[in-house]
């Protein structure tokens, strides 16, 4: 295996702003780490045209049957894992519907897993179980751009004609180049140098959260701005649904919740219900007829 030279990443060079970073006071510490961390916001603001592509084709995809795999190592891994792991509760997603693939498995989640990271056999075999296709997007994600488990994934998703997206932090890059679409974030060098968990991690999160949330609102998962597919698994998502049926319909909590029990917890049901004075089973096929749509469902 070539050894990388780092000494080329943007994501491992030395940031002038904090060389005296332990010599500093505790509030200029935090202060320059707040300084430094709006430029991910800039980073992702200058991809914004390419993110919202990525919307689009994976939510044409997953209307379609298809997943959105995410695939990674360390800090990148992990940040794929988070956001594939929260859409079912937000979203009513399917188990399956977003998958996170990290480098060494379930257990580099907690703990680092030395050496899976480098190999591309690893990333190849990790999606091969999965038995991707051309109905699924494969996002592989890494800082620097070079990593080996992300770029087997790639490889072996574009060999099965799976879209593939490149969330990278360094210019140019084998992955980007490896990706039918490249989103690149210019976040520059870390606070702490080569720390990509920080400004890197930072932005990445940003783009994954716009990822999987846009195409979730294209797939009619969200009315308004509010989560009307949430799954209610606990006290405090039952007390959100209860206010979310409120908010979108004007009624009181009362009415909320016991219209919400008529209709089995189902908050776009419930919706319906109260906006179009029809009973649950009509609300039921408006949906349907609306493939899920609250606003096309009041409108029609």
């Amino acid at each position: 295996m070539t050894k990388p030279d780092l000494t080329r990443l943007q994501t491992e060079l030395r940031n002038p702003h904090t060389t005296e970073l332990d010599a500093m006071s505790t509030l200029a510490l935090v202060t320059a780490m707040n300084d430094e961390d709006r430029h991910c916001a800039e980073a992702v603001r200058h991809e914004l045209g390419r993110i919202a592509t990525a919307v689009d084709a994976i939510a044409e995809r997953l209307r379609k049957g298809g997943r959105l795999i995410y695939c990674g190592a360390g800090t990148s891994g992990r940040l794929g894992v988070l956001d594939a792991v929260e859409c079912p509760p937000t979203f009513s997603s399917g188990p399956e519907q977003v998958i996170g693939l990290i480098a060494g498995g379930a257990s580099a989640i907690l703990e680092a897993v030395e050496g899976a990271e480098d190999s591309e056999r690893l990333g190849e075999e990790g999606l091969r179980a999965l038995a991707i296709g051309p109905k699924d997007v494969v996002v592989g994600i890494t800082a620097s751009g070079r990593t080996p488990y992300v770029l087997g994934a790639l490889h072996h998703a574009r060999a099965q004609l799976a879209l593939t997206i490149a969330v990278v932090c360094s210019q140019p890059s084998p992955v980007a180049a490896a990706a039918e679409l490249a989103i690149e974030l210019a976040t520059g060098p870390e606070v702490l140098t080569g720390s990509t968990r920080l400004k890197a991690g930072t932005a990445t999160k940003m783009v994954l959260n716009m990822l999987s949330t846009g195409a979730f609102v294209r797939l009619n998962k969200v009315y308004g701005n509010l989560m009307v597919d949430v799954q209610a698994t606990n006290q405090k998502l039952r007390a959100r649904s209860v206010h979310i049926v409120a908010q979108a319909t004007g009624c009181d909590g009362a009415t909320a919740e016991h219209v919400l029990g008529q209709c089995d917890g189902e908050v776009k049901t419930a919706i319906v219900v109260l906006r179009k004075g029809v009973d649950p089973p009509t609300a039921r096929t408006l949906l349907f007829h609306t493939v899920g749509s609250v606003r096309d469902a009041l409108e029609s």
